[in-house]
Parts: C-alpha cells; sequence; structure tokens
C-alpha cells in the first residue's frame, strides 16, 4: 500500500491533467471524423456510386498516403520480410479489410447511416466473443465481471434484433432540405425496398463486424511476430487495394460507373482515404498510447448520437424508434463488457502488485535475516566457531 502512495506521489499532476486533456479531445476529434464517413459514404452510395467501386477506390486513396511513408520510414524492414508473413498479412487484409468493408458499404445502401454508427457498437462485444471461441479471454460466470460480459453479450444481440425486426414511429428529421442532394433516395427504412431488405442489410452489418473483429485477433496475433504497426497497417491496406480491386472489375462490367466526378462521391473517397486512414488511425493509436484501449472504447456511442443529427440533416433520413433502442442496447451492451474487462484488469493488476509487494517483503525479510546472522558471526569469540 506504501508502494503505491509512493508510486502515485510521484507522478506529476499537471502532465497527467494535459495528457488527459489531449486525450479527451483526441477522443471526441476522432468520433467525428467516424461520424462525417458515415454519413458521406451513405451519401456516395445515394448518389449512385458503386459499393465495391467506391470500396476500391478508398483503399487506392489510403494506400497512396501510406506506401510512401511506410517506404520511406521503414524502408530496411518492409523489404526484408518473409513470404509467409507476406501470406498471412494478404488472408488477414482479404478478410479485415475487402470483406468486412465491402459488406459493410452494401449494408449502409440497404440500411441507413444511423444502422452503420449503431452497429460500431458492437465491434467490442463481437471481439469478445470471437477471443471468447479461441480461448484467448475466459469467462467466469460466478464473478462480477463475468455477469457483466455475458449481459452485454445479450444486450448486444437484443440490439441487432431490435434494430432489424422492430420499426416503430419515424422520427421527423432535423432538416428536410438535404444538403447531399442524391438521384436515389436512403433515407431510412421508409425508402428500404422492403422490409426483407432491410433486415438483411443489418444482418450484413453484423457480419461486416464479425469480419473486421476476427481480423483484429488475428492482427494482435501478427503484431507479436511482426511488431511494427505501419508496415502491417500498410500492407493491409495496399493488399485490400488490389483485392477489391478484382472484386470491383468482378462486379462492375460497365466501366463507364469507374469515372469519378467532382460530386459527393469523390469527396468521400479523399475523406474516407486520406481523412480516416491517415488521421483518424493516427489519432486513435495516439490516444489508445496515453490512456488506454478501454478508454477511447467507451467514447464509441458518440459517434451514434452524432451520426443520428447528422444523418438526419444532412441527408434527410428518417430516422425510426426502433434504430434508436435498438443502438441503445448496442451502446448497454458496449458497456457491460468493458466494465467486466476493467474489473478484471484491475483484479489482475491488484493481484500483481500483491505479488510484488509480498516478494518485496520477503527480500528485506530475508536480508534482514542474512544481515542479522552476519554481525551474529563476527561478534561471537573465536573459540565458538566449531
Amino acid at each position: 500500500m506504501d508502494g503505491r502512495r509512493y508510486c502515485m506521489n510521484q507522478i506529476p499532476h499537471k502532465t497527467m491533467d494535459a495528457a488527459s486533456k489531449k486525450a479527451y479531445i483526441i477522443a471526441i476529434v476522432v468520433q467525428v471524423i467516424l461520424t462525417g464517413m458515415s454519413v458521406m459514404s451513405k451519401a456516395a452510395i445515394n448518389s449512385g456510386m458503386s459499393t465495391f467501386i467506391f470500396v476500391f477506390y478508398r483503399q487506392a486513396a489510403g494506400s497512396i498516403l501510406m506506401l510512401p511513408l511506410a517506404l520511406l520510414l521503414q524502408r530496411k524492414n518492409a523489404w526484408s520480410m518473409p513470404v509467409a508473413w507476406l501470406l498471412k498479412l494478404f488472408l488477414c487484409a482479404l478478410v479485415g479489410n475487402t470483406l468486412s468493408l465491402s459488406l459493410y458499404h452494401v449494408s449502409l445502401k440497404f440500411t441507413s447511416a444511423t444502422v452503420a454508427a449503431a452497429a460500431g457498437n458492437s465491434m467490442p462485444v463481437v471481439t469478445f466473443c470471437l477471443a471468447l471461441l479461441l480461448r484467448m479471454e475466459v469467462l467466469k460466470l460466478r464473478s462480477a465481471s463475468g455477469i457483466a460480459k455475458l449481459t452485454g453479450v445479450a444486450l448486444c444481440l437484443a440490439g441487432v434484433f431490435a434494430i432489424a425486426f422492430y420499426s416503430g414511429p419515424a422520427l421527423s428529421p432535423v432538416n428536410h432540405h438535404r444538403a447531399f442532394a442524391a438521384h436515389t433516395s436512403g433515407s431510412g427504412r421508409t425508402n428500404a425496398s422492403s422490409k426483407t431488405t432491410w433486415i438483411e442489410g443489418t444482418f450484413l452489418m453484423l457480419l461486416a463486424n464479425v469480419a473486421w473483429s476476427l481480423s483484429i485477433v488475428w492482427q494482435a496475433a501478427l503484431l507479436k511476430e511482426l511488431p511494427n504497426r505501419m508496415l502491417v497497417a500498410t500492407a493491409l491496406c495496399v493488399f485490400s487495394t488490389v483485392q477489391s480491386f478484382v472484386v470491383a472489375v468482378a462486379a462492375e462490367r460497365n466501366f463507364s460507373r469507374w469515372q469519378l466526378r467532382p460530386d459527393i462521391s469523390l469527396l468521400a473517397i479523399v475523406y474516407a482515404g486520406f481523412v480516416v486512414a491517415g488521421v483518424s488511425y493516427y489519432l486513435q493509436a495516439w490516444c489508445m498510447e496515453m490512456k488506454g484501449p478501454v478508454f477511447f472504447a467507451v467514447w464509441t456511442p458518440l459517434c451514434f448520437v452524432l451520426t443520428i443529427f447528422c444523418s438526419s440533416f444532412f441527408l434527410g433520413e428518417i430516422v425510426h424508434l426502433g434504430s434508436v433502442v435498438g443502438g441503445t442496447l448496442l451502446v448497454g451492451g458496449l458497456y457491460g463488457v468493458l466494465w467486466g474487462k476493467n474489473k478484471e484488469s484491475q483484479a489482475g493488476s491488484c493481484s500483481q502488485m500483491n505479488m510484488t509487494t509480498g516478494c518485496a517483503q520477503d527480500e528485506e525479510e530475508h536480508n534482514k535475516t542474512n544481515t542479522f546472522e552476519l554481525e551474529e558471526a563476527t561478534s561471537a569469540p573465536a573459540g565458538e566457531h566449531v
């Protein structure tokens, strides 16, 4: 206990306050950037752009930004990567980038930006379930943390089913004039071709999150073999660009749809490729380095709230009560899993600190015993030694 107080007293409070303020600002900025991505991607798809072509151009823009930086800063490491690692990164990009982004944007076409933002709250829950199946996580049902995790998973599933099957009354949009005009309508559940299409789009979004969560677990294992975030992120982006190009060529044979025009589609591609892939990923890594991944994940619901207002204001989307209720349940599931994880990490830190303190006390007592024996031996008469 004394050691803990000593460590806390040694931390400069001014530095902690400055770092905390930066972390709060960065977390909010990242959520604002992700809100813009959901709204602008939906606007680009509403304008008639192919989802597969949009994914290719988005990944290509990210590769144009990241590849020169990686070759400049990691030139020696880039050319020494074994073929086995490249194959693993190729497969990880296929699942986590190409498949996940394709499913995400197809789902965005069938549903709304609000659903996309709401589904983002299920990412930590889905990742936890995958880690549990792969035996990378442990669920202790008799502990408070285990019950919280299980409750979070249940709330997440309830949220998905609420979004898919419960419509509810429509909430009137904030702005009836859409800032991002579109040729095709995509203003929520009322403009979907059918209820079946909406349900399919919701579960496609869930599959996109499963694919992305699987890649996160996979990336964690890859980073242990190759502890270089820039090289891994760049390789995933470049491989995904090639893969999404093949998918787009196979899906879209009409090459007139590949033409880029100075409209919302081009703006969305540049925004997703440069601002999201470049700025937000760097800020996200910086925030997690300062405050940890749990702190960053806590701010995820802010994107959902901002997207409700922004999609209504800029896109004229009609938000239904079912989407709000489902999103709220997803947020509750997110906080349940995060609380359980935080509780376990605190318990692990305390046990580790107790072990360290106990070892230090044992060592101190051992040193005292040795010192007492040494002093007793040196002060004893010479004739008493055998």
